[in-house]
């Protein structure tokens, strides 16, 4: 399933994936407890930031999981989707079982990454079906992407793998269109952002370690801080400078739950001229000083 990499002086393990012994390289279906019996619960609670992506469905019972350090309570028949780059915790999972689809993003082809977004790292991680159609058409489509993955042999392995890359798809593509919003009747395409914002928005997401100034994205853009602040506040209730900042301090979150590295080196790899600007910065913003927020994370335990 996966491979944990330790490195010196750092507590918090890389994890990359690694495809179980002879089956095709790129995606694995497992259950939860397939995952309670590989990994102990203590090691799940440890923060985590996978270099794959992770699907996950609770059948029986409530899944509570951690993403970028926002607590998502999951009642069966609701998806969580967790991106590469994104801090995941998992909780306690005694009582609850479930699927999980794990791939890496060079398996599917083209054409289903760009017409699922797969590469956004703005697409919502909660995702929950507005109908029964919704809900039997993804059950559907795990079902038989896990009977798929346990079929190995039935298939030379360049047809089965294929064969999964097709109904890996399928899942991606349905999960793509569905949104956080639930009791819906009929489900409704996404609204298209504004393009003003989403230029904005991708700029922050490039450049958030080089400037937190809106001066500087209007001036690159070719638009007036005005024009960015108007943008922004109407796609999604903030201010570009709140954007700004909540990128800044999601990333400083990132990398003191995931690594060892002292606040000097955080500030250092934000932009921060020092950790003391750094250290206010974060504090200003969160209630808590960078190495009390870590400590906080790394204290969590299941249960």
């Amino acid at each position: 399933m996966v491979r944990n990499r330790h490195k010196a002086g750092r507590e918090i393990p890389e994890v990359s994936f690694a495809a179980p012994a002879g089956t095709p390289a790129g995606v694995e279906v497992l259950s939860l407890a397939d995952l309670r019996h590989r990994v102990s619960g203590e090691r799940l609670a440890i923060p985590q930031r996978p270099d794959f992506h992770h699907l996950i469905t609770p059948g029986a019972g409530t899944l509570r999981h951690t993403v970028d350090f926002t607590a998502h309570r999951l009642a069966p028949g609701s998806w969580l989707w967790v991106r590469p780059g994104q801090v995941q915790q998992w909780d306690d999972l005694t009582d609850v079982e479930g699927t999980l689809v794990l791939f890496r993003q060079d398996f599917l082809d083209p054409a289903t990454t760009a017409a699922a977004r797969v590469e956004d790292p703005h697409a919502p991680v909660l995702r929950r079906p507005r109908s029964d159609d919704d809900a039997r058409a993804l059950r559907l489509a795990a079902d038989h992407l896990a009977a798929e993955f346990r079929a190995l042999g039935q298939l030379p392995l360049e047809i089965h793998t294929v064969a999964l890359r097709h109904l890996l798809a399928v899942l991606v593509l349905r999960l793509a269109h569905l949104t956080a919003s639930a009791g819906a009747s009929a489900p409704e395409p996404e609204p298209e952002p504004d393009s003003t914002y989403v230029r904005f928005r991708d700029a922050v997401e490039k450049d958030f370690a080089r400037t937190r100034r809106v001066e500087d994205y209007a001036a690159a853009l070719g638009y007036s801080p005005r024009t960015l602040s108007r943008a922004a506040l109407a796609s999604t209730g903030l201010g570009a400078k709140e954007l700004i900042d909540r990128r800044v301090v999601l990333e400083a979150k990132r990398l003191l739950a995931h690594s060892d590295r002292p606040a000097a080196r955080i500030a250092g790899r934000l932009g921060f001229s020092s950790a003391t600007h750094f250290s206010k910065y974060f504090h200003q913003r969160t209630g808590q000083t960078p190495i009390a927020f870590r400590d906080s994370v790394r204290g969590r335990r299941p249960g």
